[in-house]
């Protein structure tokens, strides 16, 4: 088959494929692929695991959502960063730091640096750029990820949105809805990291990845695992809990 002759394929392919979903079909796909892990409101517990050709490192935390706009992140092992704690408050991200007892809001220019020398950035952890508002979308496909097939979805920010990816591809999983693999581009459009999804299970009667890896693309010999420990959906959560002032004095 010749070069022209695959290109008009794959053109005339991906043209049937979106045209058996409306825009907004693909929208919510994406909303619920991306809202999968945390419910209207969510409480877990999450291991990561940074790894590194000669080493690796372990923290535990524990995590509290309420839909799209709030969420705390509680650092509970090692015991060097035990209290330190990060919340998202709408657009605001505070972290509160507890050898100084106090609490900092995150300038813009801190939002891609690495969180805690792991492979995930600022933006990764508190989630600030919401995948189904501030994005174009288009189904460009489908494939098989790790045995389940998928909807290969692209993602192009809007001009106005507040985001630091130039282009994001998913992998949605039809049968339980999940983010299967995301692969985030900079600016120039060149791959800086790639997620993949594993060992989907039920949680709280969800299927969902249980463990997730985060793979930076100029450095493939080293990632980050986040591991779910807990997970309960729905959960009451006071509204007192997504303040600074929280922050300060969790118990967990």
């Amino acid at each position: 088959m010749s070069k022209t002759i695959l290109l008009v394929f794959l053109l005339i392919f991906s043209f049937k494929i979106s045209a058996q979903m409306g825009a907004e079909e693909i929208k919510e796909l994406v909303y619920t692929a991306e809202n999968r892990l945390k419910g209207k409101s969510s409480i877990a517990e999450v291991k990561i695991t940074t790894i590194r050709p000669k080493y690796s490192r372990e923290m535990v935390m524990k995590t509290w959502t309420s839909g799209e706009d709030y969420s705390l992140m509680y650092i509970k092992e090692p015991a060097r960063d035990r209290g330190t704690s990060y919340l998202k408050r709408e657009k605001e991200i505070w972290y509160y730091i507890p050898s100084i007892e106090r609490n900092i809001k995150m300038p813009p220019s801190m939002m891609n640096q690495s969180w805690m020398g792991t492979d995930l950035s600022n933006v990764d952890l508190v989630k600030k750029t919401s995948l189904a508002k501030d994005f174009e979308h288009e189904l460009i496909g489908e494939e098989n990820v790790n045995g389940e097939d998928s909807y290969r979805i692209k993602l192009i920010p809007h001009p106005e949105a507040d985001v630091i990816w130039g282009k994001i591809e998913l992998r949605s999983g039809k049968k339980y809805k999940n983010i299967l693999r995301q692969e985030s581009f900079d600016e120039d459009l060149e791959l800086v990291n790639t997620m993949n999804g594993y060992d989907i299970k039920s949680m709280d009667g969800v299927y969902v990845p249980t463990r997730m890896e985060f793979i930076p693309a100029d450095k493939p010999e080293q990632k980050t695992q986040m591991q779910y420990i807990t997970l309960e959906f729905d959960v009451a959560i006071p509204p007192a809990n997504f303040t600074t002032q929280y922050m300060t004095r969790i118990k967990v």
